[in-house]
Parts: structure tokens; sequence; C-alpha cells
């Protein structure tokens, strides 16, 4: 039957779910030379970068790395050279995983995803993507082909850190990406194993902007839990002091 297939791409994470036995889908389409779901293209406002653009295909990209650093620097720490070589940013997204390496660059970049189906297309708010554990809006039919990422043209400020047991193919304790926009005093803060989704902190950038305690709303905001890679409370310690470290060298 047609719900039993599945589109496949760089199927970095096939092999680790059916070793775990978590893999759902017997029947796959292998998408992965669909020319129309790859490149990058660089409009005058936005990067527009086909789904199956790979990791790598990021960090050979000299304006792609100088006007996205958080999205280089998070391609960069994404698993081996061969994950890097085949993964790709819309599997990425598509996975939904909260440990994800790119999703918290993606959402201060307010990007936006766009789904096709037999029905047409339509562009969706990457920050309003992912709506539960594993769990995205996005229907059974549809097939993500495009990300959209609105190009800087003011001066900013911003950092990446992923933090894990060790340097190199580790999966996150978390995540953390932040901008400051120096022009507008806009500050955009997301983070990554901390919630049941990849989360852009809203409310704790509400009050850096209004001069609130965002180290105090940040501990509201986030839901981190214990498992093998690490505690609730060392998520949430290390959050905020990546978040304070952040905002001093920003301000």
């Amino acid at each position: 039957m047609p719900g039993e297939w599945r589109p496949l791409a760089g199927g970095t994470d096939l092999m680790v779910l059916f070793a775990a036995g978590k893999l759902k889908h017997r029947r796959f389409l292998n998408i992965w030379n669909l020319r129309e779901l790859c490149g990058i293209i660089m409009g005058t406002d936005a990067v527009t970068l086909g789904a199956l653009v790979t990791y790598s295909d990021v960090l050979r990209h000299p304006k792609l790395r100088l006007e996205f650093p958080l999205l280089a620097a998070a391609a960069e720490v994404t698993g081996s050279i061969a994950t890097q070589n085949r993964g790709t940013l819309g599997g990425n997204i598509v996975h939904a995983s909260p440990a994800a390496d790119t999703p918290p660059a993606l959402l201060v970049y307010n990007t936006e995803v766009e789904l096709i189906s037999v029905r047409g297309s339509r562009w969706v708010p990457y920050c309003r993507f992912h709506t539960g554990y594993k769990q995205v809006r996005m229907q059974p039919d549809e097939l993500l082909t495009r990300i959209r990422i609105f190009r800087e043209h003011t001066r900013c400020r911003s950092r990446f850190r992923k933090v894990g047991a060790r340097r190199a193919q580790a999966i996150a304790k978390l995540s953390f990406a932040g901008i400051r926009d120096l022009e507008k005093n806009e500050v955009r803060l997301a983070f990554g194993s901390v919630a049941p989704t990849p989360l852009r902190c809203f409310r704790t950038e509400a009050a850096v902007r209004d001069h609130g305690d965002p180290i105090a709303v940040l501990a509201t905001e986030l839901a981190p839990i214990s498992d093998i890679r690490s505690t609730a409370d060392y998520r949430l310690t290390v959050a905020q002091t990546l978040l304070r470290e952040f905002l001093n060298d920003a301000g």
C-alpha cells in the first residue's frame, strides 16, 4: 500500500534504527538522485537549499559559511565525514530528533521549509514545524523539498555550541545557538536536547528585550530529561551558563 512507502535520501539513521529494532517501515523509495532537491541558490534576500543538500555541501560553500556561520558550525560537528557526505539537511529536519545538530541554528535564522504534495506546495516557518517528540507539521503525503534561510543585512554576533561526551561523533547532551542583532537590538535563542523538540526560546528572548531575568525565564521554558547521556539538572545548568556567557559576550 502507498502508506507503507517512505522516501529515503542519505539513510544515515536507517541502519541505526534497524539495529535498535525501531525501524517502523520496510519499504523505501530512493530520492537521492532527484536533482530538483539539490543545490544552493543565493538570492537577494534569502538563500534556498534543496532538501538533499548535505552537511559537506554546506561546508564547501564559502558564501554560506560566511553568512551563516552557525549552520556551518553545526554541520562541522555532525557525525563523521562519511555522515557529513551522506546526511542531508532535509532528512535531519524530518527525522525530528530533539538532539539533532542543525535545528538550533536553523531556528535562530528564521528558516522556512517547503512542503509539497499533489495538492500543491506550502511554506511553513521552521519554528512551528515541530509539534512534539519526533512529530512534525507535515501530512503523510507531503515531501520536504526546500529550506529557505533569510539573509542578514545587519551586524550580528552569533554563537553555536554543542556539548557532548567527546569532541567528535557524539550525540549532543545539549546544543545552543544564539544571535544578537546589534542594530535592531534583537536576540534569537534556540536549544537542542532540552525539550521534546528543538526549541526556539521566545519567552527568554522577550525577557532579554524587556530587561527581565532571562536566566530565570529559561528555566521555565526548557523541559530537560535525564537519560543515558546526561541528567536534567546538568542540562539546565549548562543551558543557563551558555546563555549567560552569550549575553555577556554579545552585549
